[in-house]
């Protein structure tokens, strides 16, 4: 901290005020001493002139360390340098006034004592025109609860005559000893995150999409969860458009970070996607970090990635996303444009990360690329062996792995939550009349699928594309069940596979009233069919329509072929799956699976 600087909000202060509140540096207190009484009064002095706040940082050796101004409910504290571990004090403590006369401490202040660790947090309650009449309440940290969170306890009111003969060492002393005792036995280890949630309510938000922002955020609730964050709090603000500064407004957000400091908040999720300006702007404002939907999602995506192909698709979206979000100075540190003012360090530290980041991302999709090769290859050989490919999509936990774990009897990952399963599977799907079919769960949709996650799993989303027929799972027991519908047409939209051939499978009507006529009104949809994927009803139904829809063109026949035409023999090869193949006396004879408008090419050599 700069000796004899004014910290915090110095806007409309005379340069008279700015001056006696640096003569503060100069003041000595005794090192036994919490608070002198030419302190106290002097700062209410300042603060009944300006009706604001006045803080002091004043160290164990009872130097002032730093001197800052808020307005007339709080006051913006400077930052100070962590001391030691949890079991101690950080050494400092914060005198501050209340202009009300209210020397009682508030939440926001017993929050900033357990979160910055002072050895003590003061109030003075600033009495006007005798300032020897105030009153000042003093709280400290006493221990550690059960909950591995600090405890505090406030001492007050006293007169400033009073407060002179603490000897506050003592104090000091016996706490650090409980929590040094305590620490052994309670360390605060990292528990779930607190968060909030914010959302907007403005024209071209979630409602543009049919969503109130009510049930947008309720939604944001249950990423939350996934990504394993407490949530605390839910916030809407209605404004006509979104700030470009700070999205929800200055003001709104300079009350969200009072909310924030209060209830001890280490994270602050927003329901729409921040620019890079505005999530700066916003964290240094509010003192935490701050997410958007876009980067929960990312989070919640790295979690469940399990296989190579998924890790590096995440990573992908995840470089994708955090390249324009890294902070510098901007065009005053580019040195790579050439020219008079740009000559002489060379690369900055923030286009060595730039360069570095895009290096990865050329790295990754060099990676993804040799996957995707691999999968094409993987469809060439189904479709060479007349293999009809069926792909289940959807809005996340609609029900997806469950249905393919009781059509192909696998034991793939399912849950009762969102994102569940990343990684794309696939089986085999034993159809009627003893056809078959391969059948791949994909990843879930959700409203405003991050387009970064569009880009990074394009080769994964590919099996959509290239799909025969497509199974969209409803979860017709959500209430937004249409709207989750349309989000998943949005996607398949912009994956070009809109028109492909849709089987709608309304899972979970399991979980609806008896007495519902949903059921019996969806089931007269064209090609339609109420399920339920977990209780197993009416899955035989479900079978039937895919082998319907599917056309099954592949027939089994077989061939004699002479010895004398082998070329016949490399032309069923090609032109199918050869099942089985023996050499007779005759000739050879082949059992091939093929499509059935070919089988006339071959009819010469049909086995009767």
């Amino acid at each position: 901290m700069a000796q004899n600087e004014i910290y915090g909000n110095l806007k409309g202060i005379r340069n008279s005020v700015i001056d006696e509140l640096k003569t503060f540096y100069d003041i000595r207190l005794e090192s036994g001493q919490l608070l002198t009484a030419e302190l106290a009064a002097r700062m209410a002095d300042v603060t009944d002139f300006i009706n604001r706040e006045v803080s002091v940082y004043i160290s164990r050796s009872g130097q002032v360390l730093a001197v800052a101004v808020g307005d007339d409910q709080s006051v913006e504290l400077p930052a100070i340098d962590g001391r030691r571990g949890s079991s101690r004090l950080c050494g400092v403590r914060c005198v501050h006034t209340h202009p009300n006369g209210n020397p009682a401490l508030s939440g926001v202040d017993i929050s900033a004592l357990k979160n910055k660790r002072f050895d003590a947090m003061v109030a003075i309650g600033v009495v006007a025109p005798d300032f020897a009449q105030s009153t000042i309440t003093f709280g400290m940290i006493t221990g550690i609860d059960e909950n591995e969170q600090y405890t505090v306890e406030c001492y007050g009111p006293a007169t400033l005559e009073q407060a002179e003969g603490i000897f506050f060492p003592n104090l000091v002393a016996m706490v650090e000893r409980i929590l040094d005792k305590q620490a052994g036995t309670a360390s605060l280890a990292q528990s779930a995150e607190r968060a909030i949630l914010v959302g907007m309510e403005y024209a071209g938000g979630a409602s543009q999409l049919g969503w109130t922002p009510e049930d947008s955020l309720e939604e944001l609730k249950q990423l939350a969860d996934t990504a394993g964050a407490e949530v605390v709090a839910k916030f809407l603000q209605k404004r006509p458009k979104p700030d470009p500064a700070f999205f929800i407004g200055r003001g709104k957000v300079q009350e969200l970070a009072l909310y924030v400091q209060q209830e001890n908040i280490d994270l602050c999720i927003f329901d729409d996607e921040l620019s890079p300006a505005q999530q700066r702007n916003i964290e240094q404002a509010m003192g935490v970090r701050v997410l958007d939907r876009t980067a929960l999602i990312l989070d919640i995506f790295a979690q469940r990635a399990r296989t190579n192909e998924g890790k590096l698709q995440v990573e992908l979206a995840q470089l994708q996303y955090t390249l324009p979000r890294i902070m510098g100075k901007g065009l005053a540190l580019s040195r790579l444009g050439g020219g008079i003012g740009t000559r002489g360090p060379g690369e900055t530290k923030l286009e060595v990360d730039r360069r570095r980041i895009r290096d990865r991302i050329a790295f990754i999709k060099e990676c993804i690329g040799k996957v995707k090769n691999v999968r094409t290859l993987h469809r060439a050989g189904r479709a060479k062996a007349s293999v009809p490919t069926v792909s289940l999509v959807g809005y996340t936990n609609a029900g997806k792995s469950t249905l393919l774990n009781t059509l192909t009897n696998s034991d793939i990952y399912a849950k009762d939550q969102l994102f569940a399963t990343l990684d794309p599977t696939t089986r085999q799907l034993e159809l009627p009349h003893k056809q078959q079919a391969i059948l791949t769960d994909t990843v879930g949709f959700i409203q405003r699928l991050p387009h970064q996650l569009v880009a990074a799993f394009q080769s994964t989303l590919e099996e959509v594309v290239e799909a025969d027929v497509l199974l969209h799972v409803i979860d017709v027991s959500h209430e937004l069940y249409k709207e989750q519908s349309n989000a998943v047409y949005h996607v398949l939209n912009e994956l070009g596979a809109k028109d492909k051939t849709i089987i709608t499978v309304y899972n979970k009507i399991d979980k609806l009233p008896p007495d519902s006529a949903l059921p019996e009104r969806l089931a007269k949809e064209e090609n339609a069919i109420c399920i339920s994927a977990k209780a197993g009803l009416n899955l035989d139904g479900l079978l039937e329509l895919i082998a319907e829809n599917l056309k099954l063109k592949a027939v089994e026949e077989s061939f004699l072929v002479p010895y004398s035409d082998s070329a016949a023999v490399s032309r069923l090869h090609a032109a199918g799956t050869v099942l089985e193949q023996e050499y007779l006396a005759e000739g050879t004879l082949l059992k091939v699976r093929m499509e059935a408008e070919q089988v006339a090419e071959f009819e010469e050599y049909l086995k009767k």
